[in-house]
Parts: C-alpha cells; structure tokens; sequence
C-alpha cells in the first residue's frame, strides 16, 4: 500500500471511529470496515491506533472489538494482540491495585480482565455517554503487567490441552465468521471472478483488464467439465496431447498469477460449470463473473444458459472476445453474398463490408491483482486428470510425454521468445520456404493461439510491424477466424449428425492400413516421417498435414473422419473449427475443396530435398543417399543392405503399391456419388450444393442467385467445386484428365536461381583466374629465360559496392561492382 493511500483509508477509519462512538455504526461494522480499507496485515499493525480514542470514557466499545478482534484471527495473533492491547490500556492509564489478581488462563476481552481485578461493576451507558461506577483504581507498574500476562500466556498454551481443542475448532468458526462478515458488508467491494477458459495469459488480455477497471478483488478460476469439454458425437474437442498441454499451461498461468499476488483456483465441476460458478459465489460473496467468448456451438450454448442463470440471481456477467479481424458473430453477408463462402477472400471482404474499430495496440500486462481477504476451496490441478498417464500391467507408469515436455516450453514467455525468433529470422523466409519441413522455416505458434498464450490480435499487431510485412502469414492469421466464422454460420457441418451430401462412404476393408497411417509405418518415408513427429512432439508444419491427409483419403479411400479424430487426440494445437474446416474441404465436402493433392514421393522435392527430415525421424533409413531415401523400394539389394535396412522388417514395406491406381479409383468413387445424389449438384455450374442454414436464409442475402431452390431440401448454396471433379462428371470414361490436380513437387524457384547464380559466377571467376595465372607463368618464364628482371604484378584496388544502391543487389543477396 503507498503511503498516499494509507494515509487516505487511515482517515476513512477515523471517521468511520466518530459514527462509532457516536452510536451510527456497530463495532461489528465498523471491524469489517477496517479489514475492507486497510488489509488483515495493516488492520493487525495499526489497530491500536485506530482504536487509542476509545480508552478515554468508551471502554465498552474498547472492549467489544476487542472481542470481536479475537474471533477474526487465529490463535497466536490474537494471543499476541491481548498482551499488547493490555500493556496499552494500563500504560495509559497509569493504575496499579493493591493486591494484583491472578489473570485467568481464559479470557476474551480486557472488559473481563477489569472486571476480575477491580472487583467492581463495568461501566453503564447513560444518554450516550459512559460513566464509570468505581472510579477508584489503584496502579499497577509496568513491568509487573509485563511479567504477569505473560506468564499467564505461557500457562494457558502449556496446561490445558483439552482448552486447546477447543480453541482450535473455536477457531474455525471465527474464520467463517470472518467470511460472512467481510463479504456480507455491503462497504466494501464485493470480489469478481474472472473465469480463464482458452485465454491463459496476461498480455493482451480485455477480461483481465476488465476485471481490474471494476475495482474490486480478483479471483481467478479455471473449472474443468469432461462432458461438457468433449463435445457431441465424434467431435473429440479435447485429445490426449491438448489437454496435457492445457495443464502445463494452467501450471504456467498459476506461476504468473502469484508473481503478482494472486493465484488461479482449480474446481473439477462434477455436476456442472453453472453449479461450480453458484457454488463459489456463494462463496466469495463475488457479483461477477467475467469471461472471454467460445464460439463451438455447444460450449456457446453452455455458457448463454450459464449467463441467464447468474444474471436472473443478480450476478453481473461480462463477455469479452478475443479474435484477429472480426467477431465472428458479428460478420455479416449482406453487401457481398454467398457465393465462394468457404474462401478466405471472400470472408475478408465481409470483414471489409462489416467495419469494426479496428486494430488497436495490444493491452500490456498488469503489474500486480488485487486479492481477496479469503480464497475460495479449490482442489489441486492434478486431480482434474487433465496430465493423467496410463500404467501397465505391473503398476509402472507410461510417460507419453516425454518428448513433448522436451520439445516445447508452454509458458507465456515461451510464447512470446517463439514469437519473438519467428519475427527476427524466420519471417524472412515464411513466403517462400513455408513448406519446407526440414528447416524451422514456420511460426510454430498455433499451440499458444489456440490456448490463448498468445493473443491472435498481438501477433497480427507484431507481424505488420515487422520489416518485411509478409502478407501469406497475416493471411494464414485470417483462416483462423474464417474456421469460426464458418462454424458459426454452419454449425452442424464439422458432425457426423449432418452427414456430407456426397462424401465417399465407401470404408477399406483392411483397418490395418488406418493403423499404420496412425503409426507412421505406411512404407512411405515421408508419410512415416510426419506422423512419428507428430506421435512424438505433437505437432507438424501445414504442408506436412496436407501431405498425410491426402495419403489417407486419395491414396488409402479412408474416410476423413478417422483423420479428424487422431489429429484431435494427438494435436497440442487441436482446435475443432480449425480442424474440422481443412479436414473436410480435404476429404471433398467441405466449402472448399482442396484443388492439390499431394503425392507422397513428389512432395518431398518440395519439402525435404536433400532427405534431412526424413533422416530426422526415420533414423532406420539416415545412410541411404538423397535421392533414394525418399523411395527406398527402388535401391539395390546391395545399398540396403550396407545401410542397414531390411525392408519388412526394420522398416516396414509398402501398404498400397500402385498410387495411381489408387489414385483413379477415387476419382471414380467421387464421379459415382455425385451421380447418385444429382440434386446436390448445380446443372449450370457443375458446383457441389450444400443447405443453406436458417440463420442465412432470414437475414438479407446480397443476391438471389447465390443460392438454388430446390424441393424438399429448401436453399442450396453452390461451394467452391475441384475443376478435376466438374470434368470428370462430364466425361466419366477419358482416362486422362487436364485439370489433375495432382502436385509434382517443385524447389524453391527463388533458391534455384540463386544456386545457378552462384555455380555460373564461381565456374567464371575460377577459368578468368586460371588463365591469367597462366600468362603471369608464361610471362615469368620468358623473362627468366632471356635474362630480363621479374614483371612486377600490378593489382587493382578493391572497391566497395555503395550499400546505398538498391540495384547492385541480385538473387541470393551477392553484391555485384558498382559502376
């Protein structure tokens, strides 16, 4: 507390003081008031202060808060309090008996000390005033007062042990009391909760802000339901991998809270989160309850219930939202239309249509919370079993974990020095080089977005002001609320309760290649690659979950629902609208269709030249040389056998062989359902048609003919259709098809030229040096042979290329003569 506002509450006190002695206020009241303006620390130390004008004339209210004093704390300071408070009264007083009594081992008040010793009656209150009966008091030295009580307190501690147990339960029920009293006090500023669900930081944080513009005390809760987390049918909202990161985040969180005089409370909400929030207002006393907004469909409407519940019991509740662009409730399609909704251009012209405030700077973090007098019971962050690790047969436990907790630190600072060494180095590489995987050429920071480590808003604010502006990673930043957005506009799309129009239902009859997809033992090394580094760390780049997702649907005919769930289970970053949007515009029945397919041997040109991420992940297969690790089917007897590697046994064989057959087996199986269910297919445009929702339907649409009346099925709206798919409709029966949409892979053109660059001037420089070494030989040797003194060798002074001209600059950054 600063010395200005002690000051300020010590003068609050005091005129609290005259109520009290005037009648207006009880000493009751008046206790609470001064634990509500000074603190149990400062009300301890400057208590008998406060209370010095009442020796004179109102020993009575002397006397009830000392009392009062003695049921709030505990033992030991109250033990402390009535050896000063005596020592007070009787040094100001200056009285001493004749014969001086024996204190008895218990007592509550100085008012029973008087009585004892004096052998007189109290005080009686007359018309407001106090008039003592006895005034004849003898005096007592100091020293003897000292002595006494003292040993007095001594005896009492070392004698009655059965008076011990009493106090202790006494005890008890003065700290409930307590609570009651200080949170029924309608002075003093009742607590707020503020309710951490995916918002677990303190920078850039409106709910924590808003909780400390309110003024009052802050009590931070984090309260974990499975069922209600889980989600409906297969939806799978809250994995293995994401929910161990999520404790190590809420350890994280706990640890920023207490540096700054706080701390978080954890509840396992058994019943529900609406009867674990009413149970800790109950509490706390606490009026409100602040939050950040869920858009998943079930937890929106968990939270609408949870809010009309609270605020019809009077409890203020306060949302606030946390997203890059735009709200995504309050994104609108009126002015633009339907047409390509499933697109990240069109969902920004929304946002440019539906104007908000703006990006502003993002909120700093606040120095210190203000506290409640009492916290509410929690329970530990273990027992939520958000961390829980499964045990053998024998008892030993299997630590999943390991090498998540190696790979990754799942602070907010770790948050933040990721963001910081993305923005110096890696930034200058995301626009071409995103899609290498053997080289940390990404962010990696979707983790801490998707928990709220890092606010989306922060990291769109750092990336524009970063020097090189890269505009494919505030794009990438856009898809994320363009998944809420389309979640919110069609919220029954990402479950298996609305089936897709024409998915490929057909399931492979081997499960055993789903397992080894699972497994990373597809045969295929940069397959295999992928999903152990995804096993292992929780994590893999974009192109490389474009990579396994296409092997399993294109190649494998599984459906994408099997995909969905084990990126769910085994994400750190699993997010359901996030996922749920890429899995299905890959497995073709989403708004957007995937127009690549990636092919598991040609990608690798792409992302792993030189087989270094193969080699990282697939250590069976490191001594194979580049241009056959990818493909070691392909190597001879010999080769494999020098390194090492015995296909089918320590690196598994191919589970599909013949990827093109393959391949025009799932064009076929797309062309068959699109003809069998033809009234979702628009005869025009050869689009795919899905219903349109009926919040779509009622609001004004921006043209008619984004949508197609059908019967029976209402609104259909035309998605963004594979030009592969269109043509195969039309013609089912020609092999080759123009528009296949099959990637080869390709490397950097940017790095290319650059290589080529570099060969051309060192393969110059090299010959233009050896021969005019030559002619110096020459030269000297002729000199030699006549007679004649050694040529002298005139250089050339270097000079230095100007920084200052922008065009002596070519691919690769090598500087060329300034002329």
């Amino acid at each position: 507390m600063s010395i200005s506002s002690e000051i300020n509450s010590k003068t609050q006190v005091h005129g609290l003081l005259r109520e009290l002695m005037l009648g207006r206020e009880d000493p009751d009241g008046f206790f609470c008031l001064c634990l509500s303006l000074l603190g149990d620390t400062d009300t301890r130390t400057h208590f008998l202060d406060v209370i010095e004008p009442l020796l004179s004339g109102h020993e009575h209210l002397h006397s009830q808060l000392t009392a009062i004093f003695l049921e709030y704390f505990s033992k030991d300071e109250a033990d402390e309090l009535e050896l000063a408070l005596t020592l007070s009264v009787y040094e100001t007083k200056q009285t001493k008996p004749d014969h001086p009594p024996h204190v008895p081992p218990c007592y509550k008040s100085y008012a029973d000390i008087t009585t004892l010793t004096s052998g007189v009656n109290q005080s009686v209150v007359k018309d407001g005033a106090v008039v003592p009966e006895n005034e004849a008091v003898s005096k007592w030295t100091l020293d003897t007062e000292i002595h006494k009580t003292t040993c007095a307190i001594k005896n009492t501690n070392k004698d009655n042990d059965d008076l011990k147990v009493t106090k202790s339960t006494r005890s008890q029920k003065r700290r409930q009391r307590k609570k009651q009293h200080i949170f029924k006090n309608p002075s003093g500023p009742r607590p707020v909760l503020l309710w951490f669900r995916r918002d677990l930081r303190m920078w850039d944080n409106p709910a924590l802000i808003g909780c400390l513009e309110l003024g009052a005390p802050v009590i931070p809760v984090f309260l974990w339901n499975a069922v209600e987390e889980e989600g409906p049918g297969v939806t799978v909202a809250a994995g293995g991998a994401s929910k161990y990161w999520l404790h190590q985040a809420l350890v994280s969180l706990n640890r920023s809270l207490e540096q700054r005089g706080s701390h978080l409370v954890t509840l396992k909400a058994e019943a529900s989160s609406l009867t674990a929030l009413q149970g800790l207002i109950a509490e706390t006393g606490a009026a409100s309850v602040v939050a950040t907004a869920l858009y998943e469909p079930w937890l929106k409407e968990r939270d609408e219930s949870v809010w009309e519940t609270l605020e019809k019991g009077g409890v203020r509740c306060q949302i606030y939202h946390s997203y890059c662009l735009r709200d995504p409730y309050t994104v609108s399609t009126k002015g633009v239309g339907l047409r390509g909704i499933g697109s990240v251009s069109h969902f920004m012209s929304c946002c440019q249509q539906n104007p908000g405030s703006g990006l502003t700077a993002p909120l700093d973090a606040p120095a210190a919370l203000p506290s409640p007098s009492t916290w509410p019971q929690g329970c530990p962050l273990v027992d939520l079993g958000l961390a829980r690790m499964p045990r053998r047969k024998d008892g030993t436990e299997i630590d999943w974990a390991v090498n998540i907790r190696k790979s990754w630190d799942f602070s907010e600072e770790g948050a933040q020095a990721h963001l910081e060494a993305f923005l110096q180095d890696g930034v200058y590489r995301y626009e071409k080089e995103s899609s290498r995987a053997d080289a940390p050429n990404t962010s990696s920071l979707s983790p801490y977005l998707h928990f709220g480590q890092l606010s989306a808003r922060s990291l769109l604010w750092d990336a524009r002001r970063a020097r090189c502006r890269p505009p494919k990673f505030q794009r990438k930043l856009a898809w994320r609320d363009l998944a809420y957005w389309q979640l919110c506009l069609f919220p029954d799309l990402p479950w298996e309760s609305l089936r897709p129009p024409y998915k490929v239902l057909r399931w492979s009859s081997d499960r055993v290649h789903l397992k080894a997809w699972q497994r990373g033992r597809t045969g295929y090394p940069l397959v295999d690659a992928a999903m152990r580094q995804l096993w292992q760390t929780g994590w893999m780049n974009n192109y490389m979950r474009h990579v396994v997702a296409s092997f399993l649907i294109a190649y494998l005919h599984i459906p994408w629902q099997e995909g969905y769930c084990w990126f769910q289970d085994t994400l750190l970053d699993a997010d359901v609208a996030i996922d749920a949007m890429m899995w299905q515009n890959g497995g073709m029945c989403g708004l957007d269709h995937w127009n690549f397919v990636m092919h598991p041997v040609d990608a690798a040109l792409t992302c792993d030249p030189y087989g270094t991420y193969v080699r990282q992940w697939c250590p069976e297969l490191k001594a194979l040389p580049d241009d056959l690790i990818h493909k070691p089917w392909k190597c001879p007897a010999s080769m494999l056998r020098r390194a090492g590697v015995v296909l089918g046994t320590s690196y598994p064989e191919r589970i599909v062989i013949d990827l093109e057959e393959r391949r025009a087996q799932s064009l076929q199986d797309v062309a068959s359902v699109r003809r069998r269910f033809r009234q979702f297919v628009d005869q025009r445009s050869g689009c795919d048609l899905i219903p349109v929702p009926a919040r779509l339907v009622q609001e004004a649409l921006g043209s008619m003919e984004d949508v197609v009346s059908h019967e029976g099925t209402g609104f259909l709206l035309p998605v963004i259709t594979r030009m592969e798919f269109k043509h195969q409709s039309e013609d089912p029966d020609r092999q080759d098809n123009p528009y296949s949409v099959v990637l080869k892979g390709y490397v950097s053109r940017k790095r290319d030229e650059t290589v080529a660059f570099l060969n051309e001037r060192d393969f110059t420089a090299s010959v233009m040096c050896e021969s005019a070494q030559r002619r110096e030989r020459l030269e000297k040797d002729r000199c030699l042979l006549e007679g004649l003194p050694q040529p002298t060798v005139s250089r050339g002074r270097a000079r230095r290329t100007p920084t200052r001209d922008p065009y002596s600059k070519v691919p690769g950054g090598v500087a060329v003569p300034y002329r």
